[in-house]
Formats: structure tokens, sequence, C-alpha cells
């Protein structure tokens, strides 16, 4: 069975050969693989661009491409950078037992203050921002599950370029403002997403941070007001496109008050299901036969600084739990980073591989 048809068939909640697997990695952590297995240095983009060959060797089932302002992230390797959205960012270095990595902090945002009625936003219509994804779609498309990326989708670049604190301002005291950038990224990300799903990628990955550890960034109520009637938009023209799409919503943290209404509005799957924050067994237990999940392996403690066995012992439950019946993809619930042992990382993929065959043996 290829990746492309494990992929789906959980997605249809139904149980394929294994555990379908995936992960995302810091450009840092991402080098220290390829260093390891021999691959030659190449910049990687976590949300996905045009290389995977990473994937490739180490047998994980879906492809990424990202289209949007979610590549922002790692646009430049220079200290500080605009990108096309206009966003001035800067570079913050830290260190670890492994080196040292950096992350990406907003200097600057270009909707800030009165500048709000003369910003020209980019373009979702330009061929260059597709034109890799016909390459990946040729090389990867018949084997691999390709997952279009459009992250960061209405929320999280709303803030991106008004500021956090002026954007959560206008939602409650000038609707006007709010709905005007608010729309920005919204009818951006629409016309990506629409065009990648015209393009036959097999997934779109929407989502916005709403969510922090112990509930939610914003009120449910807010959310309601401004996100979900714009959610619920992309995922309706997305499935008159193709009605077989799969939609994930990503948002960390603790989103328990909003479930019901993303598997409303027709979203397929949740990402990435922070163990610290949601309980997955709840979930799966609650929801498992509306709504498949991504994700579950922590990122915050077991795989940056537990042992191969918490690794493994965890991996294990996770599957235990979560796939009977299929509707669950396994991956660390973020980008790996640069502070993870490699062989943490290993022992999860070869944990996957040992015991994530249905059917299920434990």
């Amino acid at each position: 069975m290829d990746s492309k048809e494990r992929v789906k068939i959980a997605l249809e909640h139904r149980e394929p050969d294994r555990v379908p697997v995936t992960a995302s990695f810091t450009p840092e952590f991402a080098q220290r693989l390829r260093d390891y297995v021999g691959l030659p240095s190449q910049f990687s983009n976590p949300h996905g661009g045009e290389v995977h060959d990473l994937e490739e060797i180490l047998g994980l089932d879906i492809i990424q491409y990202a289209v949007g302002i979610g590549n922002s992230f790692y646009a430049s390797e220079e200290k500080e950078y605009t990108c096309d959205w206009g966003i001035k960012w800067r570079q913050v270095e830290y260190e670890t037992p492994f080196g040292r990595g950096h992350y990406t902090e907003i200097a600057e945002h270009p909707l800030a203050g009165d500048r709000l009625y003369q910003y020209v936003p980019p373009d979702p219509h330009r061929e260059e921002l597709y034109t890799p994804l016909g390459r990946v779609m040729e090389k990867y498309g018949e084997e691999y599950f390709i997952l279009g990326v459009t992250v960061c989708t209405i929320f999280e670049a709303s803030w991106y370029l008004r500021g956090m604190s002026q954007l959560l301002m206008d939602m409650i005291e000038d609707e006007e403002k709010a709905n005007y950038v608010l729309d920005i990224p919204f009818h951006f990300h629409l016309e990506a997403a629409k065009r990648l799903v015209k393009m036959g990628v097999d997934g779109i990955w929407l989502g916005d941070d709403v969510g922090s550890q112990k509930g939610m960034l914003i009120s449910p109520e807010l959310w309601r007001k401004y996100l979900k009637p714009r959610m619920a938009t992309i995922c309706q023209e997305l499935k008159s496109i193709n009605s077989q799409i799969k939609i994930a919503y990503h948002s960390d943290g603790n989103i328990y008050p909003i479930i019901p209404e993303l598997i409303e509005i027709g979203i397929d799957v949740l990402n990435p299901v922070q163990p610290q924050a949601m309980d997955p067994a709840f979930l799966k237990e609650r929801y498992g036969d509306r709504l498949s999940f991504w994700g579950t392996i922590d990122e915050q403690y077991t795989l940056p600084f537990g042992t191969k066995e918490e690794v493994e012992r965890e991996t294990k439950e996770r599957i235990k739990v979560m796939a009977p019946g299929g509707g669950f993809i396994i991956s660390p619930t973020h980008h790996v980073q640069l502070d993870t042992p490699l062989e943490n990382f290993f022992t999860f993929l070869e944990t996957v591989k040992k015991y994530g065959c249905y059917p299920l043996s434990f």
C-alpha cells in the first residue's frame, strides 16, 4: 500500500495497512537529519516547498506544499527582512546542546496605526506561487498524499499585519476595521486554496492558533462572529470544487469549545492535538466518528527532553488509543525543534513502524 492510499483510507475512518505518519522540522533540525542520512545541505521550508527527499528517506506519508503568509517565517536567511506581505521580521538566535538555532519574530506590523487603508496585499494569482507544485505533483502525486498548506489563514495573518493588541481592540470596538483587516488574508488564502485544489492536491491545511495551554486566546463568541463564517466559506468553496477534498484545521492549544462547530462547517481533520492542552483519548471517544486526528506526540516535553523509553511509551499509547477504526495520522504536534535528540525522533518513527500496523496487536 502506498502513502496516498494509506492516508486516504485512514481519513475515511477505515484501517489501512498501518497508521500514517508524518512530521515537519525547523530548518536546523532538518539539516541535522540530512547530515545524518547523508543528504546534501538544503534549506527546508517547514510548511513544505519543492524538495522532499527527506520525507522519502524517512518513510513519511504526506508531502506538503505551502502558499501564503505561513512561508514568511523563513523567507530569508538575513537577520532582518521584509516579506511580500510588508511585514518586517527579525531572527533571534538561541543555543541548544545540538548547536545554534533561530526563530523569527515580527519587528514591524504594516497595518499598525493609521496605515490601514493604503495597504496593497500580495496577489494570490501569481503563477510563480504554484509552478513548483506542478513539479511536486508530477514527481510525488501518484504515490504520496499531497497536502496544500495555507495555514495562519485568517486570525494569525491579521494580527501579523495589524498587531495583536490592535486587532483585538478592533474586534471589540471597531467592527468595520476588524472586518477590513480580516478580509485581507481571508481572500488571499481562499483564492490560494482554491487554486491548490484545482491543481489536484489531496487535502488542504487551514487554521489559526486560537488556543492557549488552558483555554482559547479569544472568546468562542468572537471566534463565531469573525472567524467561523469565513472558515465556513472556505470549506464550502473548496468542497464545491472537489467534494472529496479533505480539510485539516490547525490550532495549537485548548480549543474544546469550538470543536463541534469545526465539524459543522466541514473540517475533516483536527491538528495538532497538543496532549498537554487537550486529552486525545477524550477527543477520540467524543468526536472520533466525525473527525480525524493528526498529531498527538508531545513536543513540549517528550520528544525534546524525554528518554527513548518515554518516547516509545507515549507513541505506543497514542496508537493504542487513537488508531482503532482509522481516523488517525500520528506525528509530533509541532515542527520538530533543534533541541530534539535524533535518537528520540528515530525512536518515534521506529515505534510507529513496529506497533502501528493493522490489525493492532496490543
